[in-house]
Parts: structure tokens; sequence; C-alpha cells
């Protein structure tokens, strides 16, 4: 889409947002304008099927003070200020050396507003803009100047408090007791669908977003068993997962890796006669972004599906006679629903089974006490769907574990971005917790029900909550120090305190090569036994004389990790 659509949507959308007031919404190539004002608009995006109803509101104001103006930046408290100079000023670039550069907006009053940009990736710079000031501008940062002659904002000095949570088992919950019912496959298994077509159709166009499951099926018929007894199913599909069946054996399951087209190869074994192949494409979520994403296809469209036999001989099936069906007869069934259904028997052995695919699991528990939000571990599961009480905590597919490469302990944000930068948790699932909100929950019993597609081992799910176990703060001198436990915690212990120039990140602070003797004694006198607590950052309060820190580079900060 051109940037033009993309005016035309975000003019339209600030159409509606400011109909109640606004009587004109137009714009130019420094500013959108609204009632005759130039305004820097600055919208972010709320993913609200990820949170309840209940949720909104609290989640809508946190944008709303967060500085959105149509419902994510953290410099736009900052920018604010400069909004009408930069939105009708000119603009001149200054290089001052050591890969430092002075943008000056200046407008035609003579107001300006400046920026200083560092590219340097390893060294902070010292400046002097001689009557506007002196500043410290570190290593690939932006310092914002209000005026010109007043440091407001800097990007690598982000005074915010990093939490680090930690799960917490819950004993009312900690063992499940499981029913179980395997999904019934018998239509699907015999070829029979609601539609055909003489061709391999697109998975959004028939499914519509009423599932994210398509059967595929038709028959072929085998004279020559010589030929086909031991042959290779070859299906090229959009994807993103796909299973097959063949006369009712299954044949196993394959899934692309990064959600693109793969072809599907499993050996499978066809007798003379009938034989009816049954295929179950998957998708895992939509694109919803990126140019053309409304056009990317699903499903075996655009694919092909052949057998290949002895010799390479080869059948080509993609323009037999198709039937399609829609969805798993679980679904249709609701049997995530809280409701008894007509027809459907759970299964309380307790010999339940692993590994299994096409499964159903369900289960009672209590709800975890107190108020901190509530998760449900999936460890052990494969590939699937979860429901509370009837209500869709997501997808998950704890079984796809991440590269066991390319993590440090390590974390430098400096230069040039590339997508393996600080990356955690390798050797992983990319998401074994689930939040289960608590609006979804009842005060006595809860049911978990579990659609386990690949095959999977519910032993070990269990519920946990979620709660503050360390927290840190990075603060440059002259910032506010703020420190918050949540859940009525107290900060308990000063794990490390450093005001000098301290290394590492939360979870592995380590003294620089210079701090203040006062660092541990002055946030422990501040913060032990306090739910929140905080103080101006400055020498003064670290006991450090002023002319302490002649000869050193940069400016001074304080390292902070507590316990709640």
């Amino acid at each position: 889409m051109g940037s033009s659509s993309w005016v035309a949507i975000l003019l339209f959308s600030l159409t509606l947002l400011c109909s109640c007031f606004a009587t004109e919404v137009t714009y130019d190539a420094s500013a959108l304008i609204i009632n005759g004002e130039r305004r820097l608009i600055f919208s972010g995006a709320v993913h609200y099927p990820r949170s309840t109803v209940e949720m909104w509101p609290d989640i809508i104001q946190k944008a709303k003070d967060g500085g959105l103006d149509a419902i994510e930046s953290y410099l736009h408290a900052a920018i604010k200020l400069g909004e009408k100079i930069l939105t009708s000023g000119t603009r001149t670039d200054k290089d001052l050396g050591n890969s430092v550069t002075l943008t000056t907006y200046t407008n035609a009053a003579g107001a300006r507003f400046c920026f200083l940009s560092n590219v340097d990736s390893s060294n902070g710079a010292n400046v002097d803009l001689q009557n506007d000031g002196k500043y410290f501008v570190p290593a690939w940062s932006v310092t914002v100047l209000d005026g010109c002659n007043k440091e407001v904002y800097n990007t690598a000095k982000v005074n915010s408090q990093t939490s680090v949570m930690v799960k917490k088992s819950d004993d009312a919950s900690a063992k499940l007791t499981w029913a179980w019912t395997m999904e019934k496959k018998k239509d699907t298994m015999l070829g029979r669908g609601s539609l055909k077509a003489h061709e391999l159709l697109e998975q959004k166009e028939i499914t519509f977003d009423a599932s994210d499951y398509l059967w595929y099926m038709t028959s072929v018929d085998i004279n020559d068993t010589s030929i086909w007894s031991n042959a290779t199913l070859r299906v090229n599909t959009m994807g993103h997962t796909l299973h097959a069946y063949v006369n009712r054996r299954y044949a196993g399951y394959q899934f692309s890796q990064w959600g693109n087209n793969f072809t599907y190869e499993k050996q499978v074994s066809l007798k003379k006669g009938t034989n009816i192949i049954t295929l179950l494409s998957a998708t895992v979520g939509l694109a919803n972004y990126g140019i053309r994403f409304d056009k990317i296809k699903t499903g075996l469209a655009g694919g092909f599906v052949q057998l290949i036999g002895k010799n390479d001989v080869t059948m080509d099936l993609s323009t037999n006679l198709w039937s399609y069906k829609v969805g798993l007869n679980g679904e249709r069934k609701r049997l995530y629903d809280l409701q008894p259904r007509i027809g459907v028997s759970w299964n309380t052995n307790p010999s339940y089974p692993i590994g299994k695919p096409m499964t159903w699991y369900k289960a009672d528990f209590k709800a975890p006490s107190g108020t901190n939000p509530v998760v449900v571990d999936l460890q052990g599961l494969g590939k699937g769907h979860a429901w509370v009480n009837g209500h869709s905590i997501g997808r998950y597919w704890p079984s796809w574990i991440t590269s066991t490469n390319g993590c440090s302990d390590t974390c430098d944000y400096r230069g040039k971005y590339v997508k393996e930068k600080c990356n955690t948790n390798c050797g992983n699932p990319s998401q074994r917790w689930y939040h289960v909100p608590r609006s979804f929950l009842n005060n006595d019993k809860n049911t978990l029900v579990l659609f386990e597609e690949i095959g999977g081992n519910p032993q070990n799910v269990s519920f946990q909550t979620v709660t503050t176990g360390i927290i840190c703060a990075n603060v440059y001198e002259g910032a506010q120090l703020e420190l918050s436990c949540q859940g009525g915690q107290v900060i308990s212990q000063i794990q490390f305190s450093s005001f000098g120039n301290p290394q590492g990140q939360c979870g592995s602070f380590k003294k620089g090569s210079w701090e203040a003797t006062d660092s541990q004694s002055v946030v422990q006198a501040a913060c032990i036994g306090k739910q929140t607590c905080g103080f101006t950052v400055t020498k003064e309060a670290f006991g450090v004389p002023i002319n302490a820190m002649n000869g050193i580079n940069g400016i001074a900060r304080l390292a902070v990790q507590v316990a709640c």
C-alpha cells in the first residue's frame, strides 16, 4: 500500500476521532492540521482481542497517560514541547565532529528546537554549545533540547523500572485430573464434506475465519499395486501445518518453519481399488501487516497433490474431485463449552492417551488465591488450542523449540539494528505460559479444555500466579529514582547499588571503575521496608564531592537491583 493510501486512512480515522469537535482535518508535508492547528499525532496499537473487555478501560487510560492521541513512542512528551516549531520551522544540520550532529528547527519568530545525535556505537561525546550549554550524549543516542538550551530527553538515559517477574505454583491446582475424548473423524476419513470442487481451494475463503482447520478429501483408484503399494504422498501447501491420512491411517504431520509455503512428503501405503486421501490443513494465525498481506494465500491453493510411485512414476491429484469440510467436529459440538453436549462422552480413565494427535482433554481446577495475574503452564503439550470456562486463551505450541544458538548473557543495543541482537530464551519454547484473565475465573470450580493437535502430555500442566521477583533501575545523575513493588509487597533487600559508572544490566550488574562509598547505604535507607521509594540522584545525595568527576568521561549514574 502506498504512502498516500496510508495518509488517507489516517485522515479518515482522525476525522472520525475528531468529528465531535473538529470541522476540518487536512495535512501538508510537515504536519497534520486539525481545525487550522498544526499537530503531531502519536498513535499506538492496543491488541484488544488479547485482553478482556474489563481490561480495556485501564489499558486505554494507560495509553492516554502515556501520551497517545489516537489510541508507542518514548519521545512523545519531549517532542510535543516542540510541536509548533517542528511542524512549521525550517531545518538545518551541523556536523560537530566525533560522530555528533546538531539538528536545529527554527520558525519565523526565531523560536528553536534542537536534537543532538551521536552515531558512534561505542563512545559517548561531551558537546559544548557555548551559550546554549554543555551536554553529554551517550553512544548511539539522541538528545532532545527544548529551546536548543535545555535537555528534556535522551534515548540512552531512559529512566524506567525493569521488573523481573517470577511465577509461583498454586497448591490448590498443582495436580489436575484429566478426562479425555478423541476428535471424531469418521466423516472425513470416508471423504464426506459439504463442498466439492475439481480444484484445490484457498483456505481462508472457505473457512471464513470460522476455524483454523480445513479438510481436503479425495479418492484415487489403484490397479497396479506393484507401482503404488509403497508410495510417497507429496503436497505443496501454503501452510501452515498439514496432517495426512490414507485409508484412515495417519501418515503424520509437517509444518512450515516460518509460515511460508512448504512441501509435505510422507511414505504411504496404497491398496488395490479405491483409496481415500484425507488432508487436514491448519493455520497458525494470519498475516496482518506487510505489502498485500490480505492477498497471502493459505492452504493448498496454488500448490499440488501428487503420489510418487516406483521408478518415480507420478500421479497428480490436484484436479481430482475434492470434498471440503470446515473445522473440527469437536469445535462444532463446542467441547470447550461448559454446558453438557448431547452425544459427547468424556473418558475418565486415569490412563489418558499421551502423544496421540487430535485429542481433547478436560480438567477442573480451583482459581489461585489472591489478586496476582494467573497463567497456565502448558509444558509438555505439543500444539493446539486452550479454553478456560469456555473462553479461548489462545493457540499453543510449546513443542516448537527455538534455536539453541544466538543468545548471550550480555546485551548492547548500540549500533546498527539487526534482528538477532539481544536474543533471549534460546533452546526453549517461544511461549510456555499463557495468561488467564481473572475475569474468566469463578470463585469455586473452573474448567480447562485443551485440543491437542499433534500429540502431547498434559501431566505437567499447572496454574501459577505471577508476581515481581526483583526490580531494577538505571538512573543518570539529575533524574529521579523510582522503584515500586506490586501486590502489596515491600522492598526487602538491596541486592546491588552503585553510583558511579556501573556496568551490566538487570540481573547481572557489576561495579565499574569507580563508585561512591555510600552507594548501598543511601538506597537502603530510602527504600528498605517500603512498597515504593524514590529520590533525585545527585552527587550530594551520595556524598560525592562536586569536583570528584574531573577527568572522568560522561556523567555519573546509579544502578540498583532490589528484591520485593
